[in-house]
């Protein structure tokens, strides 16, 4: 049977070598990827003989090649398989996962690269080209988990084969459920068709909310009203971004300067104005053309509908088989617990805002669109701690530097920068990641883009992302490969790029992330890094690299004035965790209350509206508007991927906070780097080979408690604990 494999393997490495041939550009033809050439080459000229991208020589054309072809390839693969096991071959189930593993490196990596060039500089690869690269690579993809043989092959045979490979065999179980193999051939026929429906409502409840943003748009010719905008929001905002203290500025409803208007604007009738528009986008109040009311209760509808045919109650009890928590009843639990200390926290906070700003000439009681703009106003009456101040002590460069020699210590790694590797932008540099623990510690176990500057407009803040380009994939022989991508503004007339407390946090956020992609030693790709970690899991290593920055020393590692190098004050570095603190209370009901209202929606029969009432005071000190309509407009729940998912982002932070805690007993170098150790060993390691609660009582010793995030905040009280908390 090996000798089978190897050379299946043999045949589609020989495709791969053949070279890409392009043709000549035809202006004005959209070529769909199916269309180019499947009998045709692979795509090797997408790599340079040391494994690396050959970014100076790509093109479009290149990476839709390519695509197809490696597509192409993997669905074949798995036909084989498919023939092979109705032929009466035993195969094991590791002899499958080696396989597709193989066939699925070269797919994996040519969507890696088309990824990072889209994110990095979209004009390489335009929207269009990009979303055809990576629907193609995405249904090649599910070809492995949806093949009704190969899934029937791994449900009959009892794998006694190692803990990797039982984890694989669960996931290939539960994807193949998830995608209906279970089911008859008129169940999943019936399954398609719902989908289908599902996907056009999912498009239209986008589409809806994009037009009622871009719908209204409040402008603003008073510099008053502008005056303490940052100058990211101010570019956003103004007619003209390179002259941004030049008016007039346009306020529109995306996300960004929602959040920005109403936390900097003075004029509490423009902040009212703008608040109660981003409220009743896309619902009858607004415009009844853009209504999404009726899109919403369609896709609950289907939601329920899909659960049930796969044999659910409903859709949150089926998105708990790929979350950590395992149960809706086990959340609600944690909601509770978190609940019992956020909520009287969040009353003894509102109440001293309250108290400040009644001090500060406000004759009136605060409301929503109040909070964030006085709350920037207590910190700088009351504590001196000016956010703008404070990012004049955080060079972009310091930090980077900062952040690895930091990571080094912590994983005993090296991170060493390749000058001369070819990238895709003059400012992206290359960084090789050299691992002490491995048996070779001078080959590089994986490498790094950064990306730092935006190369077109970018939305009043600053994002980042963590694009793995390639997994490690140890059948293939591959190193894992990411990209980290910032839109951060480039240095002009001398004067570095300089980040705020919620940038730092976002850097660090990211190349935790990375770390896992990077130090990952698990022995298939489809459990390397974070691929088959559980959703409320998936964000906990950024978290727990973006928890350092609630040391005072770390921050002064980071820092040093832009005009005179000089080190921020230990009790300003103190002073920063304010930022994360202030209305911590508040804020953690805010999220309580999204994440409960999602899991609601996905299991409740009644009226989004209903449930919106029934939900909202249990959370919220403050009364529910009469016209907010908020669920109208969350996209990342209705016509996204996080439904009845939402908690996630809360629960990462959860678990991190823990994980935390064992680095924070002692704030020095050596007790870091010994749990920095065990961190490594576990949840760097492991990736998704091991069941993320498992890997923690490996690291911890014990299950996750909700205690070292409350403390982490400020909220906890030792009188109100139970022995249950």
């Amino acid at each position: 049977m090996l000798n089978i494999l190897r050379q299946r393997h043999a045949a589609l490495a020989n495709a791969a070598q053949r070279c890409l041939h392009s043709t000549p550009c035809r202006p004005g033809y959209i070529v769909l990827v199916p269309e180019i050439g499947e009998e045709g080459q692979m795509g090797e000229g997408l790599l340079m003989p040391n494994g690396l991208p050959a970014f100076s020589d790509i093109t479009i054309e290149m990476c839709l090649g390519a695509i197809g072809q490696q597509a192409s390839a993997v669905e074949k693969s798995v036909k084989m398989l498919e023939q092979d096991i109705k032929s009466g071959k035993q195969l094991k189930g590791a002899d499958i996962y080696r396989e597709l593993d193989a066939v699925t490196a070269p797919l994996e990596t040519t969507w890696g690269v088309a990824k990072a060039l889209y994110l990095g500089n979209s004009t390489l690869i335009p929207t269009k080209s990009y979303m055809n690269i990576h629907e193609r690579a995405r249904n090649a993809r599910a070809a492995k988990f949806c093949n009704k043989t190969v899934y029937t092959a791994l449900l009959e045979q009892e794998d006694q084969s190692g803990e990797a490979e039982q984890r694989l065999r669960q996931k290939f179980l539960l994807e193949g459920k998830l995608n209906g193999l279970s089911l008859s051939k008129d169940g999943q026929d019936g399954l398609k068709e719902l989908l289908t429906q599902l996907g056009r409502e999912r498009g239209n409840f986008k589409n809806k909310v994009n037009m009622a943003v871009h719908a209204f748009a409040h402008v603003v010719n008073d510099f008053q009203l502008v005056r303490d905008f940052p100058p990211t929001l101010l570019e956003a905002t103004a007619r003209d971004p390179s002259q941004p203290l030049e008016g007039p500025w346009k306020i529109t409803l995306q996300p960004p300067i929602v959040d920005g208007f109403l936390k900097y604007c003075p004029d509490r009738l423009q902040r009212w104005n703008v608040w109660r528009a981003n409220a009743l986008k896309a619902s009858q109040q607004q415009d009844k053309a853009l209504e999404n009311s009726t899109h919403l209760e369609k896709i609950r509808a289907l939601r329920k509908r899909q659960a049930n045919l796969l044999g659910y109650t409903n859709y949150a009890d089926m998105s708990m088989q790929t979350k950590m928590i395992g149960s809706v009843e086990n959340l609600k639990q944690i909601f509770a617990k978190l609940l019992k200390f956020a909520g009287p926290a969040q009353s003894v906070e509102l109440e001293a805002l309250q108290k400040f700003a009644s001090l500060n000439g406000a004759e009136h009681k605060l409301e929503a669109y109040d909070i964030s703009y006085w709350a920037r106003k207590q910190l700088v009456a009351e504590h001196q701690l000016v956010e703008d101040k404070l990012r004049e002590y955080f060079p972009l460069p310091r930090v980077l530097s900062g952040l690895f020699a930091l990571s080094e210590k912590l994983f005993n790694i090296r991170i060493s920068e390749q000058p001369k590797t070819e990238v895709w932008h003059p400012a992206v540099k290359f960084f090789n990641v050299y691992d002490g623990d491995a048996s070779n510690s001078s080959t590089p176990v994986g490498g790094f883009y950064v990306d730092c500057y935006s190369k077109e407009h970018k939305f009043g803040r600053n994002n980042g992302w963590m694009v793995g380009i390639r997994n490690s994939n140890k059948t293939a022989g591959l190193t894992p490969l990411c990209a980290l991508i910032f839109n951060f503004t480039e240095p002009t007339q001398g004067k570095p790029t300089l980040l705020g407390f919620e940038d730092l946090q976002m850097v660090f956020k990211t190349f935790g992330t990375a770390l896992q992609h990077l130090l990952t030693q698990a022995g298939y790709s489809e459990l390397a890094g974070l691929s088959n970690i559980e959703w409320d899991a998936s964000q906990v290593s950024g978290y727990v690299m973006s928890n350092f920055l609630d040391d005072a020393a770390v921050l002064q590692t980071l820092s040093g004035h832009y005009a005179n190098d000089q080190i921020i004050d230990a009790e300003l570095a103190q002073k920063t965790r304010l930022l994360k603190t202030q209305l911590s209370g508040y804020n953690l009901c805010q999220e309580l209350y999204l994440a409960d209202l999602d899991v609601e929606l996905h299991r409740s029969g009644a009226f989004w509206l209903d449930v919106v009432r029934k939900i909202w005071p249990v959370y919220h000190c403050m009364p529910l508007d009469k016209k907010d309509a908020h669920p109208c407009s969350m996209t990342d729940i209705f016509a996204g991927d996080w439904a009845a998912a939402h908690f996630s982002h809360l629960y990462s932070k959860l678990i991190a906070a823990d994980i935390s805690s064992g680095f924070a007993e002692q704030r020095n170098d050596e007790h870091y780097a010994t749990v920095g150790k065990r961190y490594k060993q576990t949840f760097l390691s492991y990736g998704g080979s091991v069941p993320t609660a498992e890997v923690f009582r490996r690291f911890q010793g014990r299950d996750p408690s909700v205690e070292a995030l409350l403390k982490s905040l400020d909220i906890f009280i030792t009188s109100q604990t139970t022995e249950h908390n």
